[in-house]
């Protein structure tokens, strides 16, 4: 199997967990074509040697991070045509590319790959049997044998140029955090894309999160508005009902409101 496949990840403000993500790639085997670091609103840094290429670019949005114009980014500086997507807070099991290059041996569709959550006192030595341990599977699409388009999600997953610009990449209406990886898998099935699901194991690891994630109530509430109009679906339906219950959105059938945004400390007592 002779397949050079690139891995793009975009970043901001994780460099422990980029550096972790990087180390996992160099037990791969065989090892990424390329790397494509995408730095949102940060600047470049220099980075250790590594046995594969890798290619920093600075990609500045003023207004609000900007995560689906990093990924199109991403893929249009690759230069091969074989692309895995995955977030910099990941850590790559050792045959994860060989998975990903068996899948795109068969046929060329979206694959996604599974994630498994780390514990806090995990070790970044990356011993992957220690990996395994202090992990848990995915609460939700763990113990599944195909994934819904709904629930796609960009931590792990992967296609060539060509699918994703069938897609039409991740649509740039989407404005920070929120719907933008599900408006892609959405556009994926209006284009008639088969999702694969396959055992292309990331290990994600711990960072501070909040549920529900009121430090993202406006992007949230924008997105979900965007996704609206362009699907008569609403996304993220759990947090929107949270933001309900706690009397920081209004909604009705087609319109979302926010009454008001949360102070900093009553963010922190969402904290995970």
């Amino acid at each position: 199997m002779n397949i050079k496949i690139a891995v793009l990840t975009v970043v901001s403000g994780r460099k422990t967990a980029l550096m972790n993500l990087i180390k996992g790639l160099a037990l791969n085997e065989p090892l990424p074509a390329e790397l494509i670091i995408v730095h949102m609103n940060e600047d470049t840094y220099a980075l250790p040697p590594s046995p594969f290429p890798i290619r920093t670019i600075s990609h500045y949005d003023p207004a609000k991070l900007p995560l689906a114009s990093a990924r199109n980014l991403a893929l249009a500086e690759s230069r091969v045509e074989h692309c895995i997507f995955l977030d910099v807070d990941c850590i790559p099991a050792p045959n994860l590319i060989n998975v990903y290059a068996e899948a795109f041996s068969r046929t060329d569709q979206l694959w996604s790959g599974q994630v498994r959550y780390l514990t806090p006192d995990f070790s970044a030595a990356l011993n992957v049997a220690d990996l395994e341990v202090k992990s848990m599977c995915d609460p939700i699409r763990g113990k599944l044998d195909a994934l819904p388009y709904e629930l796609f999600w960009s931590l792990n997953f992967a296609c060539t140029k060509t699918v994703f610009r069938k897609i039409g990449g991740f649509d740039e209406s989407y404005k920070g955090y929120g719907a933008e990886d599900t408006d892609f898998a959405f556009t994926a099935r209006a284009q008639g894309i088969p999702l694969g699901l396959v055992n292309a194991m990331a290990y994600h690891q711990p960072h501070a999160s909040y549920d529900p994630p009121l430090n993202h109530l406006e992007d949230i509430v924008n997105n979900a508005q965007t996704f609206y109009k362009k699907w008569k679906l609403w996304p993220m339906e759990g947090w929107l009902n949270k933001f309900v219950q706690l009397g920081y959105i209004s909604r009705s059938n087609d319109e979302i409101n926010i009454l008001a945004y949360p102070e900093k400390s009553v963010i922190g007592q969402y904290l995970k």
